[in-house]
């Protein structure tokens, strides 16, 4: 059965590269980014963007972005929202089957609200740790994004979407506690949605870990050194906010071409 794969922009984050690559200088603007699976049985959202509330003059940027407000510049407008990129492509947000969060930042979950009918697919290690009482405090989660009334999946590892092996849920933990990234099956062969688990080409390309936002170093580059093997095998990597694989687009939802996706495909020697 045939699946198609469909990307958005939904808005852009500007700070300090260093953030996402140790040691890196200079300033990085890092497309925040949504994806629709079209399958034969039924429709999948992976990661929902910013919250609406960003794109208000008056919004709190210290409550809304936490220890990111000082260094980050948001670019997020009520089109680029992940409901608006929907709408705009002709699909419509309240009939999504099913929408996984790779993990519960803020740039990940902020839209869940906008898909009032899906079924939501978080790992259950990562719906623990946000919902704990110290979650904001310890891991920046916030619960008002996420704690909707969703009817709820959980799993504790591989989750096979609709049991056929071309949508798997596959846990590469590390960024978070409990972060998941979103295997593939297209006619054109297998890829991986990284998120945050390996945020640009650079990051795998170097082996650098970021700095900051990491629960733990030793998954994390467990999970890269993963990454690297799928590739070795012949698998393409979309990964969580590289600018080089989204140039020249205008950020509306349009299929993926993986061929075409720089950086996506690395020969090795």
């Amino acid at each position: 059965m045939s699946i198609k794969l469909y990307g958005m922009v939904c808005g852009y984050m500007t700070m300090p590269k260093g953030f996402l690559v140790d040691g890196a200088e200079g300033d990085i603007t890092a497309p925040i980014l949504s994806y629709l699976i079209e399958h034969p049985r039924g429709t999948v959202v992976f990661d929902t963007g910013l919250e609406p509330q960003l794109h208000e003059s008056d919004c709190d940027r210290e409550e809304a972005l936490g220890p990111l407000a000082p260094v980050t510049t948001v670019d997020f407008t009520p089109n680029e929202d992940i409901a608006a990129r929907l709408e705009a492509a002709g699909r419509d947000p309240s009939k999504i089957d099913f929408m996984i969060n790779s993990h519960l930042h803020l740039d990940h979950a902020g839209g869940n609200a906008l898909l009032p009918n899906a079924r939501w697919v978080v790992q259950q290690r990562e719906h623990t740790a946000a919902f704990a009482d110290e979650g904001y405090e310890k891991h920046y989660y916030r619960k008002r994004l996420f704690d909707l009334g969703h009817d709820v999946i959980k799993p504790d590892g591989e989750y096979d979407v609709f049991g056929d092996g071309s949508v798997v849920c596959t846990p590469t933990y590390g960024h978070t506690t409990g972060h998941q990234s979103l295997k593939l099956k297209l006619d054109e062969g297998e890829v991986m949605l990284t998120g945050d688990a390996c945020y640009l080409c650079q990051s795998l390309d170097e082996m650098r870990l970021p700095p900051g936002f990491l629960e733990d170093p030793d998954e994390m580059l467990c999970t890269m050194h993963r990454f690297r093997d799928f590739q070795a095998s012949g698998g393409a990597l979309i990964f969580g906010h590289d600018p080089s694989q989204w140039a020249g687009k205008d950020g509306a939802l349009e299929e993926i071409d993986v061929a075409k996706t720089p950086n996506a495909r690395i020969k090795r020697t």
